[in-house]
């Protein structure tokens, strides 16, 4: 059996109040309308998470809302804001459901990508991993708490643009 990972960084966020906490920062215009199509796309693929794992911020709940998806099991998890890769392997290994989706920041969740793979998919925005950026990866695992870096396989990866162009 495989445990299937959804990774998901937040949609393009808004740089318009420059005094508004980091934390606190929106969706901007790009971002509402990346959300949603990448959401489409997930629900085409057959890519639905029962359970997701999110940042506390405010872009990566507006993410999750914009996404659209059936409803899940969510925990928003104030330790996946700005995350290192370690934190959020930590994180992932206490999830519970089969397809976990979880919502992050970069850095940390460019390094998580590349560091769960054995193989890095070709897509040239792959280690940039842009703003709603999605990767879906299976581990040949059991239970969460088994699964280990440079084991997953990435079975998919997009980026907003590519549904556009």
């Amino acid at each position: 059996m495989t445990l299937r990972l959804i990774l998901t960084r937040h949609a393009k966020s808004s740089w318009d109040d420059p005094l508004q906490e980091d934390h606190d920062r929106v969706l901007n215009e790009r971002g509402r309308t990346a959300a949603p199509a990448i959401g489409a796309w997930l629900q085409k693929q057959g890519y639905l998470p029962d359970e997701v794992l999110c940042s506390t911020a405010a872009r990566t709940r507006e993410t999750l809302d914009r996404l659209g998806l059936p409803q899940a099991e969510t925990e928003y998890v104030q330790r996946l804001y700005h995350a290192s890769s370690d934190t959020m392997m930590d994180v992932l290994k206490r999830a519970t459901g089969r397809t976990v989706m979880m919502i992050g920041h970069n850095p940390g969740i460019a390094d998580f990508a590349t560091r769960l793979l054995s193989n890095t998919p070709a897509h040239p925005q792959f280690t940039r991993y842009p703003t709603c950026a999605t990767l879906v990866a299976e581990f040949p695992e059991n239970e969460w708490r088994a699964v280990r870096f440079h084991t997953a396989r990435a079975i998919d990866f997009i980026v907003p643009r590519d549904l556009t162009d």
